[in-house]
């Protein structure tokens, strides 16, 4: 595969009430690439927000479920997950601002 870029690698925001929680403690929940690390995912979140400084980053990989339609049986997208924690210092992201 392709190397991937820094817009590659964040793909959608998570809102969910438990990752709406953690944003008073400068703690962000991103739908990112299955194949990008963590220091990738550190990169692309202080590239495409400005002043934001990442303190550190968690995954969470989660496979495909079983899905069966009849007696076709197949598998849905496996997906990851990333909880970015901010420094003290650095700027709130701008995208959950008026949520």
């Amino acid at each position: 595969m392709a190397a991937l870029q820094y817009y590659d690698v964040i793909l959608k925001p998570v809102l969910t009430e438990k990752s709406m929680s953690g944003m008073g403690e400068k703690k962000y929940t991103f739908l990112v690439h299955t194949e990008a690390n963590k220091t990738q995912i550190k990169e692309a979140v202080e590239k495409m927000f400005q002043g934001a400084k990442v303190k550190k980053v968690n995954t969470i990989n989660s496979d495909g479920k079983n899905k069966r339609r009849g007696m076709t049986v197949g598998k849905t997208a496996k997906t990851k997950k990333a909880i970015v924690w901010l420094t003290d210092d650095s700027k709130d992201i701008e995208i959950f601002a008026g949520l």
